[in-house]
């Protein structure tokens, strides 16, 4: 299912009639619940639970905007948390001096993405007021969307792009925040400098991958996609140059036989990094990034301290490695970002980016979606429409 999906500059906004800064503002007094699915430890999808008691989310900090979720999305970074991946690295980012003694991260949401509309805002917050339509991506360390409200600090949030339902927004903050990070932040890929380049994307038929495609193509990038024959058409779809079936032979073979590359992206990792960058120009400039990387296993298996370092001292010796032999290594993770929300919103409206959605799911059956992501394979991505007819 393809749905075919700007807004201006932050400080413009304040300029143009949006609403003022206005005064700390708790949520209503009336509501002190609210419904949400949570998890009170960690396993596979017998831990998810529902409630009605989940205590209702209220501004603490001056930018910060309580979002109603009218829709949210999964991701497989939701898969990993629900099994307690990266629990380690995410409560010393939710509690880093460790002043809450005694207390867990549980009950805990799940879910990334939102669009909704603000409901109340802090002081500091100039450029969205209650009733914008906004999407965001949550940071895996703060309550999750999948709950009636979720708060969310105004940095992190933007304006929905007007072509899209709330159903089809909720389906592209966290992947495409991935994929910019990676392409744009982390890569040095924008429009500017990306007309004539051949990129790589290898796993173009999940959430990042798919939105990858048509960021490279809108920016006038040759785009070579690796997916699955059944994905092949969709990829091609949104804008694949050449599209490889990594299931019909042997994929590094056949990527050797097409002519080197400026740019890889890798939402694949295992054995693909020891080949990939080998495909690479060597002494252009030319960058391999890769969006798999051992951080988060690396603190839950030896600690804060030792994890650290050792991702330190690996990401280290990768990067000079692969420098002695001219090209550029580097890792990339998700980072929210309003302003990047903005530009994404753009080029949405503009009709060069549509969300990609494999399937919707009603608030009721979030175990059902779990188990669809679970399941792999998806083309797209999986959505929950937390209030009906979206």
């Amino acid at each position: 299912m393809l749905s075919w999906g700007a807004a201006s500059g932050r400080a413009l906004r304040c300029a143009s009639g949006r609403a003022p800064a206005r005064g700390l503002r708790a949520s209503p007094r009336t509501r002190t619940a609210m419904p949400s699915w949570v998890i009170d430890r960690y396993g596979s999808n017998e831990v998810l639970r529902f409630t009605r008691d989940m205590v209702f989310p209220i501004i603490h900090f001056p930018n910060e905007v309580i979002i109603k979720v009218h829709a949210a999305s999964l991701n497989p970074i939701d898969l990993s948390m629900r099994s307690g991946y990266g629990a380690t690295a995410l409560n010393m980012k939710r509690d880093p001096l460790k002043l809450k003694t005694g207390e867990t991260e549980f009950p805990l949401t799940l879910g990334r993405d939102v669009s909704g509309v603000v409901m109340e805002c802090g002081l500091g917050v100039s450029y969205f007021k209650p009733g914008d339509e906004v999407w965001a991506a949550i940071p895996p360390w703060k309550q999750g969307t999948l709950s009636e409200f979720v708060v969310a600090s105004g940095n992190e949030v933007s304006f929905k792009p007007k072509c899209l339902s709330h159903t089809e927004a909720a389906a592209l903050p966290y992947v495409g925040l991935t994929a910019w990070s990676a392409l744009n932040q982390v890569g040095g890929l924008n429009q500017s400098n990306c007309s004539g380049k051949r990129v790589l994307i290898l796993g173009a038929s999940g959430g990042v991958g798919t939105f990858a495609v048509q960021l490279m193509k809108a920016w006038d990038a040759h785009v070579t996609a690796v997916c699955s024959h059944d994905a092949s058409t969709l990829v091609k779809k949104l804008g694949a140059d050449d599209v490889i079936d990594y299931k019909s032979g042997n994929l590094e073979e056949q990527l050797k036989t097409l002519p080197l590359f400026d740019f890889i992206l890798d939402n694949v990792g295992g054995s693909t990094e020891k080949w990939a960058l080998d495909l690479l120009k060597k002494w252009s400039g030319a960058t391999y990034v890769t969006l798999v990387t051992p951080f988060l296993i690396n603190m839950d298996k030896l600690g804060v301290a030792d994890g650290m370092l050792q991702t330190g001292v690996t990401v280290g010796s990768k990067t000079l490695k692969h420098l002695l032999k001219g090209v550029h290594y580097r890792w990339a993770f998700f980072m929210p970002s309003g302003p990047s929300l903005d530009e994404i919103a753009e080029l949405v409206d503009s009709g060069k980016i549509q969300p990609v959605i494999d399937e919707v799911f009603s608030f009721s059956d979030v175990p059902k979606a779990f188990l669809k992501l679970e399941g792999g394979h998806a083309r797209g991505k999986t959505v929950i429409n937390v209030i009906s007819r979206q």
